[in-house]
């Protein structure tokens, strides 16, 4: 069974979908006003990696994430290059959804936008103001988060204690100096018209509403950075209560940030890390062997020193693969497609402790020594060697991580015959001729 640590309990829970063998997930997409740098690639990998799990263990799944394509910074951008909204929104919406590819992602079964999402917004809105949750000011509408006893449920935060910096604006207009904004009277930039006047809705009501127009009023799971926990998550829920009167997920995960050399990635700081940058240099497969080399719910850290483990770890578990499909071969013979059960079995479990993934890679790390010991064999029993690099390549593959398996030629073969003679005949030039060449080939 997955087990998940719930944010909004604060522990670690059985995971019970609402309907029999599906899971529905949503998680916060990200802003379209630049590239995404490698913090927003963490839960792209956190996800893709749990939704991977889930469809490991049997389930289906329909996973959700979208595009905020309404926004102040947008709109600066868009008036700074002289060019209409949808152009910079468009812009960094191809950008994110080639990342995806990169990052060997599975793209989201449904990818909402807010631009698309406008008379639904406006209507939960409106029902708000009917209910009492909300109030106009001037072509303003603000949330009363007053009207909501439970609010604080998912950060664990009591109002006189809200944590610093949290988007809280001082404003005279409120009722409350944390009630928040769900519709903006605006003159600038891209706007709509509205029961209140022309303008635009706030950050936090557009999430509920693509929430509840594309998968219901209640789903499984909402996810995203531990950042959006406090207000974001918050006052979505607030909203869901106020309006529909009931939960808006059952379970709530958040991934941990990424550090820089150990200091908090940030603008001001000067160390971002573009996450296509990232890619490119590292590769896809390395890229996500470092994100879940930690778990979650920890900090990941980027630094030379974490790069280079995460490289050598991968390697340990790619060489052998390859090694036993030349091997197989160099002897004419297949690995077959069945795998070691127990294996994966082991590594599903660790998997299913709320992806624990530090603990699944011992698992890999085990399984590719048993695989070592069996190709150090003078007489390779290929049949159990097929079984191990099956398994390790299912569990590579809910990490997201896929092995090209070499292709060996009839003319490769010779050059390993004329290898294994030249060492045979202590012809240590020849040899090594040899042997660049197969190295060149990726074959060694």
């Amino acid at each position: 069974m997955i087990r998940l640590y719930n944010s909004k309990s604060l522990q670690i829970e059985d995971f019970k979908p609402i309907k029999e063998g599906h899971v529905n997930m949503y998680v916060c997409g990200p802003t379209v006003y630049n590239y995404a740098h490698i913090g927003n690639a963490r839960p792209m990998v956190v996800f893709d990696v749990l939704k991977r799990l889930f469809e490991a263990e049997g389930y289906t799944v329909t996973y959700a994430s979208n595009f905020t394509d309404v926004d102040d910074k947008i709109i600066n951008k868009a008036i700074e290059e002289n060019v209409d909204e949808t152009v910079i929104a468009q812009r960094y919406i191809d950008a994110y959804q080639e990342l995806r590819q990169q990052l060997n992602t599975e793209i989201p079964d449904i990818t909402p936008r807010v631009t698309e999402t406008m008379d639904e917004i406006i209507q939960f809105i409106e029902q708000l103001v009917k209910e009492g949750a909300a109030y106009e000011v001037d072509g303003d509408v603000y949330f009363s988060i007053d009207a909501v006893p439970t609010y604080g449920e998912i950060s664990h935060q009591k109002l006189d204690q809200l944590e610093a910096g949290a988007r809280i604006e001082e404003n005279d207009q409120k009722r409350n100096p944390y009630d928040f904004a769900l519709w903006k009277k605006t003159d600038k930039g891209i706007q709509w018209d509205s029961p209140w006047g022309k303008g635009r809705p706030g950050w936090h009501t557009e999430c509920v509403v693509m929430i509840n127009n594309n998968m219901g009023e209640k789903i499984d799971i909402h996810g995203g950075g531990m950042d959006l926990k406090f207000p974001h998550h918050e006052n979505e829920v607030a909203q869901q209560e106020a309006c529909h009167h009931n939960d808006l997920a059952n379970y709530w995960i958040h991934n941990a940030m990424v550090n820089i050399d150990g200091e908090k990635m940030s603008k001001s700081l000067g160390n971002t890390l573009w996450a296509k940058d990232v890619v490119e240099e590292l590769g896809t497969n390395l890229t996500r062997w470092l994100v879940s080399s930690v778990h979650y719910r920890k900090e990941l850290n980027f630094s030379d020193e974490t790069i280079e483990t995460a490289r050598k770890e991968l390697e340990k578990v790619i060489t052998p693969i390859k090694q036993a499909y030349v091997k197989a071969a160099l002897a004419d013979t297949s690995l077959g497609d069945t795998y070691d059960e127990n294996s994966y079995r082991e590594f599903l479990d660790a998997m299913d402790d709320d992806m624990n993934t530090p603990n699944a890679y011992a698992v890999i790390f085990e399984t590719v020594k048993k695989l070592n010991q069996l190709l150090r064999q003078k007489e390779i029993n290929f049949v159990e060697v097929g079984k191990l690099v099956c398994a390790v390549e299912k569990m590579l593959n809910v990490l997201g991580i896929i092995v090209d398996k070499p292709t060996i030629t009839e003319e490769d073969k010779e050059v390993f015959a004329k290898w294994n003679e030249a060492k045979a005949n202590k012809d240590f030039e020849a040899a090594d001729e040899y042997r660049n060449v197969l190295l060149e080939k990726g074959l060694l």
